[in-house]
């Protein structure tokens, strides 16, 4: 077959290079009588030719232009410039990548193409048994085409970007690291395997875990004497969060290399499968929904408060995709990508100016008519614990006494709402409760509670004679530490979980009741399992961070109360038994606070519940909405790719 080479760039002329033999290589003897013109070029020729024949404004590696003919097979251009890099990338030499180029251009010529699955794995079978012949390893060996340094980065990415969360509240530094990620591992136009895909995002997915999560494991250490029965999980531990992350965080990094679909609509989908990630964790595997990207706005009001319209699921589909776009648009430059940077943008503006006018403004209205007392202990949990009976009787006596004096003088309050655990024995229905029976208030404290066989961590209220007026149960109850999963895995305690979310009132000022939604620990994480109702005053969060000290997992635990108070419009009186008890606004405000290991009492009222968008519609209403969106603006990327 004769080979005519033009070498419209003179660059090429210092390369080695023998065309001939390669594209007849090929071919072999059947087309000893045809002709193939090989047009040896750069960047600029390339991309006019992409943008005017294929609609595709970038410039690409290798265009192949069939002539249909069984003599003139037509005419394959290579640029220089692409190709240098990409070889550069893959850390093989220019001569082998231009080798492949031909090759990969030779086969389009004779009709083979890669738009399925099933014509890509024929067409890069052809091609690596002819790369063989010549002496080139497979370049869609995974070692090739994504070197380790590329892992590396991935890892490095993703232990990044939890650094957006509290307490360093760096979101500049998560988008960079997301939008990074995203185009390391998204933004190329070519497709790859399921499993190819998912080995190249497992180091971000692991890291991302891992960093986010590392402190859950700070538990073990904080009782000696635990530690010794536990602190042989600590690694096995850290591999599970990580394998854990290998598995979800993942899946819209897969999703988007996998699934053949142009550059245009890449964005859209990876933000509608990151955001179906998080709505999947609501529930799956009993639910950790921790840390959505939407917290990391919490420190701006406008943006953070459209979660009153739309809720984290919404303003984490906004984030991502903006994210996504900008890299995507950096990454190919098609200008079609920028309406979807446009989509986003005006998505977040609308939320915004709403969800400012719902919450900030909405959120002030109204006098509290009730006067609460938050009492923080801030107890260790060594000194909680005792390993004899004896002392620990004497010592559970001595903190009831302790808890009550710690209240004060309470004259001018009206509830007193003490933390998760705070209540040394186990309560029954009938039993009275002493520090409200002293008191002579209302009173609101963590304990736990037996019933009927039966134990459960709860939220007991009693009167001011100290009877139980109301208990209620944790549904939520956290795998590891209250229940043991997985029966080989140890845990510390075997509790039942609950009925689920009710509301529960007190006698409030001007013979109007004080309703509350109660939320033991982190059962508030979870977006709209706490509160679904209308006429609800606040919300009682009573939780025990004491495990976690001053790690991360404390400030952030704070975030997912704010993000509730904004979502469902309520403001939340949050008991924290080591720190951070607070009071928080329903525009999700902090309106005062009790650091980490402080003891003391915080005093405030609740004003301005009000229904949201978010709360009136329901989560998974709004995932269906997102989800919507995300099919349409696919849809309209994808035609308009085709065009």
């Amino acid at each position: 077959m004769k080979v005519c080479v033009n070498y419209n760039d003179k660059r090429w002329k210092k390369y080695n290079i023998d065309f001939e033999k390669i594209a007849n290589m090929v071919v072999g003897k059947k087309l000893s009588d045809a002709e193939v013109s090989i047009i040896l070029t750069n960047d600029d020729e390339i991309h006019a030719l992409n943008k005017m024949y294929r609609n595709i404004d970038k410039p690409t590696n290798v265009l192949s232009f069939e002539l249909d003919d069984d003599i003139l097979l037509g005419d394959i251009y290579i640029s220089l410039d692409t190709v240098a890099a990409q070889a550069a990338d893959a850390n093989i030499s220019v001569a082998e990548h231009t080798t492949h180029m031909v090759v990969h251009g030779m086969f389009h010529l004779l009709g083979y193409d890669h738009l399925t699955d099933k014509d890509a794995r024929v067409m890069e079978g052809k091609e690596i048994k002819v790369l063989k012949k010549l002496g080139i390893k497979n370049p869609y060996a995974d070692e090739v085409a994504f070197p380790w340094w590329k892992y590396a980065l991935g890892a490095l990415f993703g232990g990044v970007a939890a650094f957006g969360f509290a307490p360093f509240n760096l979101w500049w530094l998560a988008i960079l690291s997301i939008g990074a990620a995203y185009w390391l591992l998204c933004s190329g136009v070519e497709r790859i395997g399921f499993w190819r895909a998912w080995w190249r995002a497992v180091p971000f997915g692991a890291m991302y875990a891992i960093s986010m999560f590392w402190w859950t494991l700070h538990s073990i250490y904080v009782v000696p004497e635990l530690a010794r029965q536990f602190a042989i999980w600590t690694v096995p531990g850290l591999i599970g969060i990580g394998i854990v992350g290998a598995v979800i965080f993942t899946i819209p990094f897969v999703l988007t290399s996998c699934i053949y679909i142009k550059s245009g609509a890449k964005p859209i989908l990876f933000a509608g499968a990151w955001t179906s990630v998080l709505w999947l964790r609501e529930w799956l595997f009993t639910g950790f929904p921790w840390n959505p990207i939407a917290n990391i706005m919490l420190p701006y009001p406008v943006i953070a408060n459209s979660m009153s319209v739309f809720g984290a699921l919404g303003l984490t589909f906004v984030i991502i995709g903006l994210t996504a776009s900008v890299a995507q648009y950096f990454c190919n430059r098609q200008n079609r990508v920028l309406r979807w940077v446009i989509l986003f943008f005006v998505l977040l503006g609308l939320g915004g100016i709403i969800g400012g006018y719902n919450n900030i403004k909405l959120s002030g209205l109204g006098d509290g008519n009730i006067n609460v007392r938050i009492v923080q202990p801030a107890t260790t949990q060594q000194k909680k614990i005792s390993l004899s009976r004896v002392d620990a009787l004497n010592q559970a006596k001595n903190r009831v006494q302790y808890l009550t004096e710690l209240a004060g003088d309470v004259s001018n309050i009206d509830f007193v709402v003490y933390p998760e655990t705070s209540y040394p024995f186990v309560l029954l229905r009938d039993d009275v409760l002493p520090m409200a029976l002293e008191l002579n208030k209302n009173v609101a404290v963590g304990a736990t509670f037996y019933d009927a066989g039966n134990v459960f961590n709860s939220l007991v209220v009693a009167g001011a004679d100290g009877a139980i007026s109301d208990v209620y149960h944790k549904s939520h109850l956290v795998p590891f530490g209250e229940y043991g999963p997985i029966k080989f895995v140890p845990a510390p305690a075997n509790l039942t979980a609950g009925d689920g979310a009710r509301l529960l009132s007190i006698d409030g000022k001007a013979g109007r009741d004080f309703v509350f939604a109660p939320a033991v620990c982190y059962e508030i994480i979870f977006s709209d399992a706490v509160v679904k109702q209308s006429g609800v005053d606040a919300i009682i969060n009573i939780t025990n961070d004491t495990w976690f000290g001053k790690t991360p997992g404390t400030y952030q635990h704070l975030d997912m109360v704010r993000r509730a108070a904004i979502e469902s419009g309520v403001p939340v009186i949050r008991a924290n038994y080591s720190g951070i008890s607070a009071f928080v606004g329903a525009d999700g405000a902090i309106i005062s606070q009790l650091p980490v290991g402080e003891i003391g009492v915080l005093d405030g009222t609740v004003r301005g519940a009000h229904m949201t968008l978010y709360r009136m519609l329901g989560r998974d209403a709004w995932m269906f909405i997102i989800f919507l969106i995300a099919f349409f603006a696919g849809f309209i990327a994808y035609r308009a790719d085709k065009e």
